[in-house]
């Protein structure tokens, strides 16, 4: 009973958060929502296990994602912050604040890849699923991951009509996820 309070209070602070974009189903936060809400699924279905046995193999790779979940989401908040500029973008009324950059950041994680805060996203629903692998788990972190690709693919046809050129170069030197990889 607390984990569907739970769910349904965050589900509705993140209505909120995307009242916008849910009107729009091509922008990047439209499906964004759908994997925030599978996101927090997942963390609720496995959150009575997540310390059970902390050292075991599956625990320590569910770690180390978590780890890299926070580090991804801090350092890519932080160069759109201050590299990107925001508040500089007109229109998008749909883009949360720290989005509307005016400026390309293309340094620090994002020299790597284009989606850092979702590529966080996705290390925390499979660090998440590890907690407590099961198929209910799986197909929630399946359909995150799903539902983040759509999200990039969205965000990119965004930036591409922004920014242009520069963000058409951008994706030949860049992976969208994992640095090197994809």
């Amino acid at each position: 009973m607390v984990g569907l309070t739970v769910f349904a209070a965050v589900s509705g602070f993140l209505l909120y958060v995307s009242r916008k974009s849910l009107f729009l189903p091509r922008s990047h936060g439209f499906w964004r929502f759908f994997a925030w809400e599978s996101i927090l699924a997942l963390l609720l279905l496995n959150l009575p296990r997540w310390f059970d046995n902390p050292f075991g193999p599956l625990q320590i790779v569910s770690w180390l994602l978590l780890l890299a979940s926070i580090l991804l989401v801090v350092d890519g908040v932080r160069l759109l912050k201050r590299t990107g500029k925001p508040g500089g973008r007109s229109g998008g009324d749909e883009l949360l604040a720290f989005e509307k950059t005016s400026t390309l950041v293309t340094s620090g994680v994002y020299r790597y890849i284009r989606h850092p805060l979702y590529a966080s996203l996705l290390t925390l629903a499979w660090g998440a699923f590890l907690k407590d692998p099961t198929p209910p788990g799986a197909v929630l972190a399946g359909c995150a991951s799903l539902f983040l690709y759509l999200t990039a693919l969205r965000d990119e046809e965004e930036c591409l009509a922004y920014f242009g050129d520069a963000y058409r170069a951008y994706m030949l030197v860049t992976k969208r996820f994992v640095p090197f990889l994809f």
